[in-house]
Order: structure tokens, then C-alpha cells, then sequence
């Protein structure tokens, strides 16, 4: 038997199409299906935080994407977005697939930014399948004088 009429693999290729639609029967009380894709592509995308004197820097392994096909973007002023989607390949005229092993799918991270990091200086390259994106750190606060207040003689 092929794996192509394997009604498990059927079954879990119709799970995974599953729509974002609202009326599905899905339980009300549960988590929708965007939340559980979201969790599993964050759970699924493996990443390393660096911190140094001047950057944050976010290392994230996103195999088998182009630089096109990754969006960093930062969400509510600290929370830095990292997506992207792999997407399986077209199939060729008389292949059929004996093992499937390779992830496909989306895969996302998002991060909170602390209160020093720069969003107005966030750099980001993507070599060889990892993608590294450098947020730049705010100049410390200057520290602040005391006011010194003139005592008048009455």
C-alpha cells in the first residue's frame, strides 16, 4: 500500500487544512485552530538570544526559506514578530513520496522587547537557513541633576 492512500496520512493532511473558519465545530470553550498553529510553529522554530553592550541579537533557524519569505516585524512598540511559512514542493509527474520527514509549515517566534531596545534600529540577514536580527539598545539615560532651588530671605 502507498503512502498516498494511507487513510492516517489522509486523516492528518485534512487536519492540517482545516480553515480559520469561524463555524467550524470547533469547541467553543477551546483554543481556535490559528492559536494551536501559531503555538506549535512557535514551539517548532528554534532560537538563541544574545545580549551585548550595544544589540539584542535573535538567531532563529528557519531551514529552507528565502530571505522573501521571512517577515520581521514589531508588534505593539516591544514585541519583535519573526515568521515565516515552508511550504511543501510541487510534486513531479510519476513521484511518489516513500518518507516524509521534512517540516513543513509555518514557523514563527515573537519576543518582548526590553524598554532599551531601539525599534527604529533593527537589522535583520538571513545565510544559509538562519536568520539573524540585530535590535539595536538606546543610549542609557542621561542621569539627572538636582535642581537646586533658591532659598530667599523673608
Amino acid at each position: 500500500m502507498g503512502l498516498e492512500s494511507s487513510p492516517l496520512l489522509s486523516t492528518l493532511q485534512h487536519m492540517m487544512e482545516l480553515s480559520d473558519d469561524k463555524s467550524s465545530s470547533a469547541s467553543l470553550n477551546g483554543p481556535g485552530h490559528t492559536y494551536v498553529r501559531d503555538a506549535k510553529a512557535m514551539a517548532a522554530t528554534p532560537a538563541d538570544v544574545k545580549e551585548y553592550p550595544n544589540s539584542y541579537v535573535f538567531v532563529v533557524d528557519m531551514p529552507g526559506l528565502k530571505s522573501g519569505d521571512i517577515k520581521v516585524q514589531v508588534e505593539d512598540d516591544n514585541v519583535l514578530l519573526i515568521s515565516g511559512e515552508r511550504k511543501r514542493e510541487e510534486e513531479k509527474e510519476g513521484t511518489k513520496y516513500l518518507r516524509m520527514e521534512r517540516r513543513i509549515g509555518k514557523l514563527m517566534r515573537k519576543f518582548v522587547l526590553p524598554d532599551n531596545a531601539n525599534i527604529n534600529a533593527i537589522s535583520a540577514v538571513c545565510q544559509d537557513g538562519v536568520l539573524t536580527v540585530t535590535v539595536n539598545k538606546l543610549p542609557p539615560p542621561e542621569p539627572k541633576k538636582p535642581k537646586t532651588i533658591e532659598v530667599k530671605i523673608a
